[in-house]
C-alpha cells in the first residue's frame, strides 16, 4: 500500500499563488521572530512503554503549582468537581463522539447539548443560547463580531476593565479588518467612567462591552451601560462570571443584548489552560446572526419528540458570505460537562456555592485587612468573590514567599501598583487554608518590606 500524501510540491505552490505569498513562512509573518523556532528539534531517541511512563512522570514533576493551595483566579478558578461528572462524560457515547450531524444516531448528544443551551439561557436571564463556543475569550470576540453584523457598524466599546487577555483576543479577531475598538477607562474605583463613555459614544457604534463582575471582581450597576449602548442602536454585550449570576441580577434583566462567559468555573479542571468553554446566549431576533450551532427541540411526523440541529450558520454548511462563524467545532464536549455539574449540583446548591464564593472570599478580604500597611485599592467598591489588596511588599517578594509556603497567593498587578496582588476564595478554601495565608502574608509583610 502506497504512503498516502496530501500534497506535492506542486500543489503547495499553487495554493500559496492563490493566497498571494511566495513561500510558506510567508504565512508566518504575523507570529513574532521570537516565538518562531528554527532547526531541529532537540529530541531523545526511541524508549519503550516504561521509560516513556518515567520520563512523563519526572516532566509532570516539574509543574508548579499544581499541589500548592490556590487562591488564584483573574479567569480561572479552583472549583470542586463532583466525581461523578467524568462517571458521565468519559462514557463513550459523549467521549467518542465527535459532531452530531446525522441527528437520527446523535439524540443523546443533541438532547445533552439542548439542556446545556437552556440552563445557560436560564441562568443568564436570555431567550435562547447556543451549543458552546471554543472559551470565553474567544465568544466575547465573536460577540463583537456579532454586534457588527447585527448593526453593520465598525466600532466597538471595551470596558477597560475587561480580563486583559480577554481584550487581547479580540483585538487578535478584528486585527485584519476595518474594525475598531475603544477602551472605556475606569475609575478609581474601579467602575467605569460614564464621562468617559458618553464622550467614545457615537452613531457608528456597534456594541458596548463589559465585565460582569470586571476584571477586579467588582459589581457596577449595569443599566446606565445598556442606556448608553441604546441610546446609540447599538447592543450591550455583558461578558459574566456564570458562579456569581445565582446571586447578582441576571445581565438580560439588566438590558442585554448578548451575554457571554467561561464555562471552567462549572465543572472543568484548571487544566493548565485548557480545553476550557465558552458561552453565548441572547435574544431569539439575534438567531441567525449567532456564530456555531443552536439544537432545538421537535417531533416528527408520527409526534414523537426529537432533537435537530435547527440553525448551523457555518461555513461549511452555508454559503462562506453568509456565514456567521468559521468555527470548526464546537466544545460539546466542555459544554456537556457544564450541564452535568449544573444537573448535580442543581439551582439550590449552585446558588450556595455562588454564596460561599461571595462569604469566603469576603472573610479573607477582611481578616488581610488587619495585616498593618495592607489597603484596598478600589476603596469600599461591592466585589464578587474576587478583590485587590495592596500589600506593603513588592508584589514578586510576596508571590515567592507565599509559594515557597506552598500558597499560590493570587495574581500580581503591576500595572496598579507595586505590591497589588488579585486574590479569590473558592468554596474548595477552608477556614484553614485562609488562616494559613494571613499568618504567611502577615509574616512577610512584618518581615522587612522590598
Amino acid at each position: 500500500m502506497n504512503r498516502f500524501i496530501p500534497y506535492d510540491e506542486k500543489t503547495r505552490n499553487e495554493m500559496l499563488e492563490v493566497i498571494g505569498v511566495e513561500k510558506f513562512p510567508d504565512l508566518l509573518e504575523p507570529i513574532p521572530e521570537e516565538f518562531r523556532f528554527r532547526g531541529l528539534l532537540d529530541l531523545p531517541g526511541p524508549m519503550s512503554e516504561i521509560e516513556l511512563v518515567d520520563r512523563f512522570k519526572k516532566l509532570a514533576a516539574g509543574n508548579e503549582g499544581a499541589e500548592k493551595i490556590c487562591f488564584a483566579g483573574g479567569g480561572a478558578y479552583d472549583h470542586f468537581i463532583p466525581a461523578a461528572l467524568d462517571h458521565v462524560l468519559l462514557r463513550s457515547e459523549f467521549y467518542t463522539a465527535y459532531t452530531p450531524y446525522q441527528a437520527e444516531a446523535s439524540q443523546g448528544t443533541l438532547q445533552a447539548i439542548f439542556e446545556y443551551q437552556t440552563m445557560i439561557a436560564r441562568l443568564t436571564g436570555m431567550e435562547m443560547a447556543n451549543a458552546g463556543m471554543y472559551d470565553g475569550a474567544s465568544a466575547a470576540a465573536e460577540a463583537c463580531l456579532m454586534a457588527m453584523r447585527v448593526t453593520g457598524r465598525n466600532r466597538v466599546l471595551v470596558a477597560g476593565s475587561l480580563n486583559p487577555r480577554w481584550l487581547k483576543v479580540i483585538r487578535t479577531y478584528t486585527r485584519r479588518r476595518s474594525f475598531r475598538l475603544n477602551e472605556i477607562p475606569f475609575r478609581e474605583d474601579g467602575t467605569l467612567d460614564p464621562d468617559a463613555a458618553e464622550k467614545l459614544a457615537g452613531d457608528d457604534v456597534a456594541a458596548v462591552l463589559v465585565g460582569y463582575p470586571n476584571y477586579f471582581g467588582l459589581v457596577e450597576d449595569l443599566e446606565p451601560l445598556a442606556r448608553l449602548a441604546h441610546s446609540m442602536k447599538g447592543l450591550f454585550v455583558v461578558a459574566a462570571d456564570p458562579v456569581s449570576l445565582p446571586l447578582l441580577r441576571s445581565p438580560g434583566d439588566a438590558g442585554a443584548d448578548v451575554v457571554v462567559g467561561e464555562g471552567q468555573s462549572m465543572g472543568i479542571p484548571l487544566s493548565y489552560g485548557g480545553p476550557y468553554s465558552g458561552f453565548m446566549a441572547s435574544g431569539l431576533k439575534f438567531a441567525r446572526k449567532m456564530p456555531g450551532r443552536i439544537v432545538g427541540r421537535t417531533v416528527d411526523r408520527a409526534g414523537r419528540e426529537g432533537y435537530v440541529m435547527t440553525l448551523q450558520t457555518r461555513e461549511q454548511h452555508i454559503r462562506r458570505e453568509k456565514a456567521t462563524s468559521n468555527i470548526c467545532t464546537n466544545q460539546a464536549l466542555m459544554a456537556l460537562a457544564n450541564a452535568v455539574y449544573l444537573a448535580l449540583t442543581g439551582e439550590e446548591g449552585f446558588r450556595e456555592i455562588s454564596s460561599q464564593c461571595y462569604h469566603r472570599s469576603h472573610y479573607l478580604e477582611k481578616k488581610l485587612l488587619e495585616i498593618p500597611g495592607v489597603t484596598r485599592v478600589f476603596g469600599d467598591t461591592p466585589f464578587f468573590r474576587e478583590f485587590t489588596l495592596s500589600f506593603p511588599v513588592s508584589s514578586r517578594v510576596f508571590m515567592e514567599r507565599m509559594l515557597d509556603a506552598g500558597i499560590l497567593p493570587g495574581i500580581p498587578l503591576p500595572g496598579l501598583g507595586d505590591g497589588v496582588m488579585l486574590i479569590t476564595a473558592t468554596e474548595k478554601r477552608n477556614r484553614e487554608q485562609m488562616e494559613a495565608y494571613f499568618e504567611t502574608a502577615s509574616v512577610i509583610c512584618g518581615g522587612g518590606g522590598r
